[in-house]
């Protein structure tokens, strides 16, 4: 059989977009998961040598020997695992159990001088385990892959709004004309929204919770072996150490509660990007950003013209599929039948996949923002077009003047009807008001009708 490469890929996240999801193999691959269990599995032989009831000791050398089994984790190393779990490998034979893999792997890894094998994985049931490493995976994912690339477009996006502050635009509600705004306020608008998405991001990360309590939940095993032990505080401070928040109380299976908010947390980040998306494919298609074309990059393969906001349309679609991802994942972790039934165990690996889409869906934002340009003279040509938006300024300031028909007189001259600034100014004439406001009202442009944009935006 000739070797799988990135063009023979199932799927596309390992295959055509590769390149974008090499960030989160750390943290996404079986190797990574394997590594991770290692990993607890290690702290927690350690931590019962600490107790003072075992009769356990490890020495600083042999410590060293043991962290050093995931500390320096590599191919060949997850190569003995799956040997272990699927083949045999050595002595063992094989376990059809990926956890219990992971106890034969640091066996065959222990220090010479240090007979501890029937602590490994001492009063645990794999779930212990599989909680634990699955968080010391997903937290750094979030926290140093995905939270770094919002924090860029966020950070993009100030830019843009302080660039961008003043130049004037005309906003649409209901796709109709509507008030004035600048281009860097609307820009400001998501670079906010963003950084409030950020941190309800960050704060669920941070709070992601393990438990370390057995078969079901109850600490029934350790507290048979000793039970003069306090086991939930061995567990708090023993899942605490790890960086996680404990979970006193489960069955036995962690209820993931702690996950689903996270992914509820993303797809709220990821909502405002799809939003920012669509406006930005908006304002290409209404020619008000044009687009920086690449060198040597086809548009279309029959329009030789076309620059085509490819980037937007990648990410609309990368972010809408991680959203149905993480919402089916959030949903599906959080329930469980009766104490435990295996069925989250296959889904809880698309977790990464779900990160996936999302990684790739804010690269190919960021590429697009990098690439439009506002076309000023557009916005300017659109605003001086539709003069009837200033109609909102006039019967405010008439309502201000006492004018309790304003809104009817101005509505009488304008709904459903081409209108010029000329009109506006005819009918300024006729008004009963001082010459003050009259010339109050024949200063107001659709242009300069932008309320306090730009500072919105430079404020930002």
């Amino acid at each position: 059989m000739t070797e799988r490469g990135p063009l023979a890929a199932v799927s596309p996240l390992d295959g055509r977009y590769a390149r974008y999801t090499e960030p989160l193999v750390p943290y996404a691959s079986e190797r990574a998961l394997m590594r991770a269990r290692v990993e607890v599995e290690v702290e927690y032989l350690i931590a019962l040598a600490d107790l003072d009831a075992t009769p356990l000791s490890i020495d600083d050398g042999q410590r060293a020997t043991l962290r050093a089994l995931y500390e320096e984790f590599d191919d060949e190393d997850a190569s003995v695992v799956k040997q272990l779990e699927t083949e045999g490998y050595g002595e063992y034979a094989a376990t059809n159990h990926d956890v219990k893999a992971i106890e034969y792997f640091i066996r065959l890894g222990m220090p010479d001088d240090l007979d501890a094998a029937n602590w490994i994985h001492f009063g645990l049931t794999s779930e212990d385990v599989n909680n634990l490493a699955q968080r010391l995976l997903v937290k750094p994912a979030a926290e140093e892959v995905l939270v770094p690339e919002l924090r860029e477009i966020r950070d993009t996006l100030v830019e843009m709004a302080h660039t961008y502050a003043d130049v004037p635009m005309l906003a649409r509600t209901h796709g109709q004309p509507a008030t004035p705004t600048t281009f860097g306020k609307e820009m400001a608008v998501y670079a906010s929204r963003l950084g409030q998405a950020i941190g309800r991001v960050e704060r669920a990360a941070e709070g992601l919770s393990g438990k370390l309590a057995g078969a079901s939940g109850t600490y029934a095993a350790h507290v048979a072996a000793y039970p003069d032990v306090d086991w939930p505080t061995f567990a708090d401070s023993f899942v605490g150490d790890l960086g996680l928040e404990h979970e006193p109380l489960t069955t036995q299976v962690n209820p993931c509660d702690d996950l689903a908010v996270l992914f509820d947390a993303l797809r709220g980040a990821n909502n405002i990007l799809l939003d920012l998306d669509l406006d930005v494919w908006l304002y290409v298609s209404d020619r008000y950003l044009g687009q920086e074309a690449v060198e040597g990059e086809t548009g279309s393969s029959t329009m030789p013209h076309k620059v085509n906001p490819i980037d937007f349309e990648n990410s609309e679609g990368n972010l809408s599929k991680a959203n149905s991802d993480l919402h089916f994942l959030g949903d599906y972790v959080t329930n469980s039948r009766l104490q435990r039934d295996l069925s989250d165990s296959t889904v809880k690996r698309n977790i990464g996949a779900a990160f996936a889409h999302c990684l790739i869906g804010y690269s190919k934002c960021q590429n697009g923002l990098a690439k439009v340009v506002p076309n000023e003279q557009v916005m300017r040509d659109d605003l001086a077009a539709t003069p009837e938006i200033i109609g909102e300024a006039v019967q405010t300031i008439l309502r201000r003047e006492g004018y309790a028909d304003a809104y009817e007189q101005v509505k009488k001259a304008t709904r459903g009807r081409e209108v010029t600034i000329e009109d506006f100014h005819d009918m300024f004439a006729d008004l009963d008001v001082s010459d003050e406001v009259r010339a109050e009202l024949e200063a107001l442009t659709p242009t300069d009708y932008t309320g306090i944009a730009a500072q919105q935006a430079d404020d930002i």
